[in-house]
């Protein structure tokens, strides 16, 4: 977070950043962070786990029946990034499914971040500007795949459509490395 511009003289709105950083669950540390440090938050995050994504999709998709929306099979209820989950259905998420994700409020200065195929949502507090930078290792290769798969099924006009991870980039690069360091090394491996 390079950048948290807050107003002067709207003191209303210091009190509804308080409820919106107390409301999303936020731990009493990053409370006093806030109210004792006076440091600038710029948003609040939530992030859940891998492991938990067919869940949550599962459980958007059942909010939207439920309000009579449509979900067309080329969507898809996180990728769409169509949905906030407010308190009450981060709390239904829990009840019913049993998935819990953490809150975490960055502040001028700190770094987020989101482990490969983590859903997430972010809600601006103030003003911001944030620097993101997207990070594909050959260790996560296969989950990255997985990923890519999904973005085929989203519609042809989706933004996420296209192979942005490069994962086919990604194994190459990895393989011609490896090579690179096996034939490098290749006397010391032949020596008994």
């Amino acid at each position: 977070m390079v950048y948290v511009g807050i107003p002067k003289g709207q003191a209303d709105q210091e009190e509804e950043v308080l409820r919106t950083i107390q409301d999303g669950d936020s731990d009493e540390l990053t409370i006093k962070r806030f109210t004792e440090s006076r440091e600038k938050p710029g948003a609040l995050w939530h992030i859940y786990a891998a492991k938990d994504t067919e869940k949550i999709r599962e459980f958007l998709k059942k909010v939207a029946e439920e309000q009579g929306q449509e979900n067309p099979v080329d969507h898809d209820p996180i990728h769409d990034q169509s949905w906030y989950l407010d308190r009450s259905l981060r709390k239904r998420l829990h009840q019913e499914y049993g998935v819990q994700g953490w809150a975490i409020v960055q502040f001028l200065g700190d770094v987020v971040f989101i482990p490969a195929g983590a859903p997430h949502q972010v809600h601006n507090l103030y003003s911001c500007i944030k620097v993101a930078e997207d990070f594909v290792s050959p260790e996560h290769v296969k989950h990255c795949f997985w990923l890519t798969q999904e973005f085929r099924y989203l519609s042809h006009t989706h933004t996420n459509h296209e192979d942005k991870l490069q994962v086919k980039n990604v194994i190459y690069h990895a393989v011609k490395d490896a090579v690179g360091i096996l034939r490098a090394n290749e006397s010391s491996l032949s020596r008994p």
